[in-house]
């Protein structure tokens, strides 16, 4: 039987929250090899499980696996929780929160883990491992659901939803009432602070992967990068946040040659056209691509 538990990181007046989800050995311990999970914006690791065992997260340890689903700064159960006094944004989150959260994980299981993120938390991740070669070797492979920086296609949806709403009406609301009360207007699961949604702004837009708060150029620190075994995901209906071009186009700039992808239709042989969400909640997906994943795991 599944066990779940919350484990919380302090930090510098922050409590980062860890969904630990595992089936115990004998001993009554975790066992298996770790995977920790990453959600994207305007989200939280709720996307990854439900505590009545639902979700990829609770799937991989019924399979075995030692799960870690984080809950970004703020986000989910992680405290404070995004006010109008919260001053940071993706910044610390790859400069110190996320290597923070990989060593910490290291230590406790005293082996290399699985990476998974949904949409923007792969960039997150993306990143963390181009400026920090030595987190490397705390990786075994890198998995990626509907992950892309900069949008590129075109059309109303895209207008609608990125030109109009995320790039100019969602700034001047976080600015209006000191950050993105996404939860308030039913469009995200989680609230974003002002620092976060301008730094992904300024990614969103196509121009160079160049850190908007020091300049670290991540472009050419992803030339140098031995990346891990890398699998990108996306569905076919997922039209303008993980768009299958915008995600080929991210692992052209990772300069990835361990990366693959695959995108999820029934023209390919899936049970469903998949969307940006359903990917990961479907029903269907625990008989479809979800044991697809852990047989690509347990071969790396």
């Amino acid at each position: 039987m599944l066990q779940q538990e919350s484990l919380f990181i302090e930090d510098n007046g922050h409590q980062l929250h860890l969904r630990h989800i595992y089936k115990p050995t004998t001993t009554g311990k975790p066992g298996g090899v770790p995977v920790l999970m990453v959600h994207g914006a305007v989200e939280n690791g709720r996307i990854f499980y439900t505590e009545k065992g639902k979700g990829l997260g609770c799937y991989l340890a019924e399979q075995g696996f030692d799960v870690y689903v984080l809950d970004l700064r703020g986000r989910g159960k992680s405290t404070p929780l995004i006010n109008a006094e919260s001053d940071y944004g993706q910044f610390e989150v790859i400069t110190h929160d996320l290597p923070l959260i990989i060593e910490h994980i290291f230590t406790l299981t005293e082996q290399p883990m699985h990476l998974i993120s949904h949409s923007w938390g792969g960039v997150l991740v993306a990143s963390v491992l181009a400026r920090h070669a030595e987190i490397i070797t705390r990786v075994r492979t890198n998995i990626c659901f509907g992950t892309k920086r900069s949008i590129t296609v075109s059309g109303i949806e895209k207008y609608l939803k990125v030109d109009l709403f995320w790039n100019r009406l969602a700034l001047r609301m976080a600015k209006h009432k000191g950050y993105l009360d996404a939860k308030k207007y039913g469009i995200g699961s989680d609230n974003e602070t002002q620092k976060s949604l301008a730094h992904s702004v300024a990614w969103v837009k196509r121009g160079p992967w160049h850190d908007p708060v020091d300049g670290f150029d991540y472009r050419t620190a992803a030339k140098n990068t031995l990346w891990p075994p890398t699998w990108h995901l996306t569905g076919i209906n997922d039209s303008v946040l993980g768009n299958k071009v915008d995600v080929k186009y991210f692992i052209d700039e990772t300069e990835n040659c361990n990366a693959k992808l695959t995108v999820l239709s029934k023209r390919n042989g899936n049970a469903v056209d998949y969307d940006h969400i359903d990917i990961l909640t479907h029903a269907k997906a625990v008989d479809d691509h979800f044991p697809k994943l852990v047989n690509w795991l347990n071969e790396q």
